[in-house]
This record gives C-alpha cells, structure tokens and sequence, in this order.
C-alpha cells in the first residue's frame, strides 16, 4: 500500500516533517524508496537536469508520463506525484482536468502538482471534484519564468507578501492537499505554514515548512551547470563519476580491461575443433 494523501495531511497534524525528493527514472526512484523518503516528485525539472532545457517550458505531456512511469516501476510504497507541465492546464479546464486524469491513468501516479495561486484556484477546484488529488505550488513557479523575469525570489514586498498568503488560502479552499512554497522568504512561509491547515512543503522557503523538497540531481551533485542557493550537496556523484569513467578509458586504452575474469572462454573441445587440434588461432578469429 502506498503512502496517501490522508497519510500525508496526518504527518503534518503529528507535526513529523515530510521528506519529499525528486526522482526522474526507475534506478534514481528505487535508491529514494529505499533511503525512506515520503514522497517522489516527478517534477518537470527533468526538463532542465535530464533533457537538457534551458528551463521547465518545453516539457510535455509525453515526457511527463514517460517519466512518471519508470518511477512507478521503481517503486512500491510512496507517494508518486507528477507534475503537469507548462500549457497542459491553463488553455482550459477541460484540457486540465484530462491532463491530470492521464498523469493518474496512463503513469500511475498517485496525485498532480500544479503551479499557480487563485487564477487556477477553479481549475485544481474541478481536478479535485474529479477525483484527483492535487498538490498545489505557489511563489517562485519556474513555469512562468519568462513572466517573472527570471528566478526572483517572491513575498518580499508587503503587497507581495499578502497577495501569496491569498494565494495560499485560495488554492487550500480549492481542495489542495499540500502546498509547495518555493523561493519565498522563510518568516513569510512561516507565516502560511501557521494558518493553513494543509501540510506546506519548501524548497527555498526555510525551515518553518511541514516539509521540504529537493532535486535529486542537485542534492547528489550530479548537476553541475548550476547549484540553487537553497540546495544542499550530499554527494558529489560528478566527481566520482568523472572519475571512475576516466578509470575506465584508461583500462581500455591499456588492455587491462576485460581481464580474463571478466571474460568468457570456450571449452577445450570446442576450441580444438576450431582450431584444427593445433591449439592456435590466429589474431583476427579471438
């Protein structure tokens, strides 16, 4: 049995912090599941760490669902959410309501995180009704990147401040189970955390949140063309990949590898026959 929503919003009554972290493929999520975490995100993020995008916009319906797959694979036990890339919602709520369905239907996943505060507060509203359960994502949302001017932390202004607090409310009303908070000063997610009831998880957003997120790429050092201020380096797998790649260059370059141990052989019958009994075969037959 996997880890529900009803398992998730108890989390936050108990006061135990959530753990969620972002997986891509069915190797990086069975390494996850193992090490215990509560959630995996399948976030659009692969668009930028694992296709290579400059940003989370081109990502589509199929990249979502074919990633959101391979870590339903991976896994047993926790919470799969996937996330609905840039224009599967916003053009309508048909269009959005059928996306969700889809990440559910066709990837498995258990819920949807979708970005935006009260002018999609109706769409999740109807996604919801429908049986979906939706993770909302407010503050820094990397979708509307170009709208923001790039990636602003957001709340700093007492306007802005107040307009995410609405925000917040406003997609709680709409029937969201959890909240991500991403790129928002720390006092004001402490703020949200207090008067909502869901759980909020942060990503940038300090320590006050029920929960917290990170890239997987970012947290393993896999990605290096750039580290985000609130990402943390565990490891620093690049490195030791580099290395260990180098290693093998090397090896191959000197003929130590395969060695024999790391070979197949024929049997001696066999090998005589080919060989006419004389023992020796030439160059271009081993």
């Amino acid at each position: 049995m996997r880890t529900t929503i009803r398992d998730i919003a108890a989390m936050k009554r108990r006061g135990k912090r959530i753990s969620m972290i972002t997986a891509y493929d069915y190797t990086s999520a069975r390494i996850v599941e193992a090490a215990g975490v509560d959630i995996i995100l399948v976030g659009d993020s692969l668009g930028q760490v694992v296709l290579g995008y400059d940003s989370t916009v081109p990502v589509t319906m199929d990249d979502m669902i074919h990633h959101i797959s391979a870590v339903v694979r991976g896994t047993e036990k926790v919470h799969i959410v996937g996330d609905l890339p840039f224009m599967s919602y916003q053009a309508s709520r048909s269009d959005a309501i059928r996306n969700a369905g889809r990440l559910l239907k066709e990837a498995g996943a258990q819920s949807v995180k979708l970005e935006g505060g009260r002018h999609v507060a109706k769409t999740m509203r109807r996604i919801v009704q429908s049986g979906i359960p939706v993770m909302a994502h407010i503050g820094l949302t990397p979708q509307a990147v170009h709208q923001m001017g790039g990636y602003r932390i957001q709340g700093r202004t007492t306007k802005a401040a107040i307009d995410l607090i609405e925000d917040a409310k406003a997609v709680e009303d709409a029937g969201a189970y959890a909240l991500v908070l991403e790129g928002v000063p720390s006092q004001l997610a402490a703020i949200v955390t207090e008067r909502l009831t869901i759980p909020t998880i942060g990503i940038g957003a300090g320590v006050h949140c029920d929960g917290q997120v990170q890239v997987f790429h970012d947290m393993m050092g896999l990605y290096t063309d750039f580290t985000p201020k609130h990402a943390r380096k565990y490891a620093h797998l690049a490195e030791v990949m580099g290395t260990a790649v180098a290693e093998y260059i090397e090896d191959v370059r000197a003929q130590t590898f395969p060695s024999e141990d790391e070979s197949f052989t024929l049997s001696p019958e066999v090998l005589a026959e080919l060989t006419g009994n004389t023992g020796i075969v030439s160059q271009s037959e081993r």
